[in-house]
């Protein structure tokens, strides 16, 4: 019986370490912040903003806790600092592309515009946080354009906020509408829909838009948007 028992003793431990499930591998790299806030954009973009937790965002980058909140407070300023990243890399990158200042304000309007489409949730989260750095470089951005095309300083305000409302707005009515496209439902089917509706509607009422619901199926939402800067910039009248 003795010898058995001693037997018995490593059979049963090796047994359970066989079997024992393995530990994830642990991060032994200092985490920076950067690479916290892109993991982040990697899960908002596939999955969306629900599924952004800390526990997620930990698993995902192979660490504690710990190591997260040093770099960031909470969630919120977590959604924060991705979507001012999205927005900053935008501005960034058209600084390097376009120079004169016309171009330079539709190079800017179109990078937001889609970075937006790109990452649907972004503009929710500037909307939150309108006082983050992406924010405030497009706004210096279309300033400084402004002030380089030699529009007046009493104009400047005016012309300003039409731009920065319109491409803000604008943008984040895209990306809205994007995400309220029911599962099976394409654009393009809801946009059909949309202009049979209005094909219908009585002629002495609404003739303006049985004219132009015919436009609406096929119709390039970036292409309207940038005519719509276009029809903007037009109006610019400089010294």
């Amino acid at each position: 019986m003795s010898a058995n028992y001693w037997i018995s003793v490593p059979f049963v431990s090796t047994w359970r370490m066989a079997n024992k499930a393995p530990r994830a591998e642990r991060r032994t790299e200092a985490l920076s912040r950067l690479q916290i806030i892109e993991a982040a954009i990697a899960i908002l973009d596939s999955q969306g903003e629900a599924a952004l937790t800390f526990r997620a965002l930990a698993a995902r980058l192979s660490t504690g806790f710990g190591a997260i909140y040093w770099h960031v407070a909470n969630k919120e300023a977590l959604l924060a600092a991705a979507a001012d990243h999205i927005v900053s890399a935008a501005v960034e990158t058209t600084q390097l592309t376009a120079t004169e200042p016309r171009e330079f304000i539709r190079a800017v309007s179109l990078a937001v515009f889609d970075a937006f489409d790109a990452h649907p949730w972004v503009g929710i989260q500037l909307s939150l946080s309108p006082g983050r750095v992406g924010m405030m470089q497009v706004f210096e951005a279309i300033g400084g354009s402004l002030v380089a095309l030699g529009i007046p300083q009493q104009d400047r305000f005016d012309a300003w906020s039409a731009l920065v409302n319109y491409i803000f707005g604008v943008a984040s009515q895209n990306a809205a509408n994007a995400r309220r496209v029911h599962e099976g439902t394409t654009r393009e089917g809801l946009l059909t829909e949309i202009a049979e509706r209005w094909g219908e509607l009585d002629a002495a009422q609404y003739p303006f838009l049985r004219e132009i619901a015919g436009h609406l199926p096929g119709h390039d939402d970036r292409q309207q948007f940038l005519a719509g800067i276009d029809l903007i910039l037009a109006g610019l009248n400089p010294r």
